[in-house]
């Protein structure tokens, strides 16, 4: 017959660490055969009921510190449950340190003035609290804690990104500044390449692949998953993006994350086009424009992108790119015969161009509401039924698509007209004489930027003399590619800029500095970055008024008004 006992010990917090070592040092005990020391919160205790370790009469909040001893006799029971005390003191003295341990974030950072970093991991309830206290101290924040509610992560970001700050999380796992590992980092050798990493294990296994190919890491700057959210907008990933595009030592970056939304990656490939620098993306689950775009490489696993992040480096030599296309700031319009084209075009184009729509969309927020009329950046397949009701297909005539070259150019938002010449048995015998004088008209008359690129399909034996296609098409400045890859790349430089921050950057300098930070919630984490030879300071960080909410509420608004 077995005996359970428990102990409640109301408001008394620990970290998570804490209470895994003390649950381990009473299983040791003589005569313990299962124990559970947690807090008492309803996740916590419905896993004490599924091992049988929750007897009915317990009573105690999330808050509260909740003991639980199975043992093959009420003495060893109580006997373990009495040694609590005396295994929590242990585990403290040995610790690395035992420095005075402030118990406030302000009085911890009079302690170590020069921390630029605050570490917190404490429950998520309370962690938007603490976080929004760093800012406040004009601190980075890495925010390891998770079920922080995406309305406070929102504004936690978008007040660091007003005061030129960092906030890396919620649930961000992993993050290495200036050689120092935060979180799970590994131990991985500086270097050239930075990372920016919205998946904690992704970012490292990509450091540590680096590592093992003979790389180096500048910086690894972890965002939380929900960072490349729309909602979030990929505040932090756009900040630590444009970081890393600003420091010198940095020569190639990786950016990885689980799939983001849409118009999330298309904002960040657009920013990473704009560093100048190459940039190895890997979107695990997220379909590839291309394999290389201008500076952009993207991988197919975490394995690659470092493989291909090294090779980058071996081969980097960064060149001198102007800060903005002249149409960088008007709409490309794409106008195809081939469907299959005007779709791999699509391909290319969605993850650099937005908003794109299309009568051949990819996906449904693609879709042209009328195929007559474009919007922002469009790509037409003038083969679809839709225009092929009483008409030649536009290989063979090009009435249709003449009347919509010109009704593309007259619009002055339009920077640039996109067409494909496709040759071959059975097509138009001379297309480019029919298209050349349009173009060269439209070129004479058109006032203010506007490019005409042209994908020619087709072969030197083609009835239709592909080099005299190819040649009058240049002759009216028309420029030429011969596949669809080449062409997107080209639009990508022409399109993609870095756009201008209204906000002030992160400070390089302070990332440069020896790192110096204040820990906030696992223990572990201080204890980390004292091996590393980081200064810090551990806060002896309890719930506001002992857990009790409404008490914390109105200690809050108390304070509110002091400092008002």
């Amino acid at each position: 017959m077995t005996v359970v006992k428990w102990n409640v010990r109301a408001g008394a917090y620990y970290d998570s660490v804490v209470l895994m070592q003390l649950q381990r040092g009473l299983l040791g005990l003589p005569g313990v055969l299962d124990a559970g020391v947690v807090m008492a919160t309803p996740a916590n205790r419905d896993l004490l009921a599924a091992n049988n370790l929750l007897p009915n009469s317990i009573s105690a909040s999330p808050d509260d510190l909740l003991i639980v001893v199975k043992a093959d006799t009420e003495k060893s029971a109580l006997d373990a449950i009495d040694k609590v005390d005396e295994l929590l003191t242990r585990r403290k003295s040995a610790t690395v340190s035992e420095d005075f341990r402030p118990r406030s974030l302000s009085a911890a950072v009079k302690q170590l003035p020069g921390a630029n970093w605050v570490l917190i991991s404490v429950p998520g309830r309370y962690a938007a609290g603490v976080a929004r206290e760093a800012l406040e101290l004009d601190k980075h924040v890495f925010l390891y804690s998770d079920n922080v509610s995406l309305e406070d992560e929102i504004a936690l970001k978008k007040t660091a990104r007003k005061k030129g700050l960092l906030v890396m999380g919620p649930d961000c796992g992993t993050a290495i500044i200036n050689g120092v590992g935060l979180g799970f980092a590994n131990r991985v050798r500086r270097g050239a390449i930075g990372v920016v990493g919205a998946s904690g294990t992704g970012t490292q296994a990509v450091t540590s692949h680096i590592h093992e190919l003979g790389g180096g890491i500048s910086h690894a700057i972890g965002t939380g998953g929900r960072d490349l959210k729309s909602e979030v907008g990929a505040i932090t990933a756009h900040q630590a993006l444009d970081l890393l595009a600003h420091d010198p030592e940095t020569k190639v970056i990786v950016l990885v994350s689980k799939p983001p939304s849409p118009d999330v990656a298309t904002q960040l490939i657009s920013a990473a086009q704009g560093t100048g620098k190459p940039v190895v993306i890997y979107f695990i689950g997220y379909p590839l424009p291309a394999r290389k775009i201008g500076n952009l490489h993207f991988a197919i696993s975490l394995r690659e992108a470092a493989e291909v992040a090294v090779r980058e480096l071996e081969d980097w030599e960064l060149e001198t790119r102007d800060a903005k296309s002249p149409i960088s700031s008007l709409y490309l319009r794409g106008l195809f015969s081939g469907g299959t084209l005007a779709y791999e075009t699509m391909v290319g184009l969605q993850a650099i161009l937005s908003p794109l729509y299309s009568n051949s969309p990819i996906s449904n927020i693609q879709a042209l509401s009328d195929p007559l009329h474009s919007r922002a950046h469009t790509i037409i397949d003038l083969g679809d039924e839709f225009f092929m009701v009483g008409r030649l297909h536009p290989m063979i005539d090009n009435d249709l698509r003449i009347r919509r070259i010109k009704q593309e150019a007259a619009d002055p938002e339009v920077g640039m007209i996109l067409f494909d010449v496709v040759l071959g048995e059975g097509s138009h015998v001379d297309p480019v004489r029919e298209l050349a004088p349009v173009i060269k008209e439209i070129r004479e008359q058109r006032i203010g930027e506007l490019e005409f690129v042209t994908i020619v399909i087709g072969t030197d034996d083609d009835p239709q003399n592909l080099q005299l296609q190819i040649e009058q098409l240049k002759e009216v400045g028309t420029i030429m590619f011969r596949s669809v890859t080449e062409a997107v790349e080209y639009i990508s430089l022409r399109f993609g800029h870095h756009a201008s921050n209204e906000y002030p950057p992160v400070n390089l300098e302070q990332l440069k500095q020896p790192l110096a930070a204040i820990n906030v919630g696992l223990e572990s984490f201080y204890e980390s970055l004292i091996t590393q030879d980081a200064e810090a300071v551990h806060v002896e960080w309890r719930p506001p008024a002992g857990g009790n909410e409404k008490l914390a509420a109105l200690l809050a608004k108390m304070k509110s008004k002091k400092e008002k």
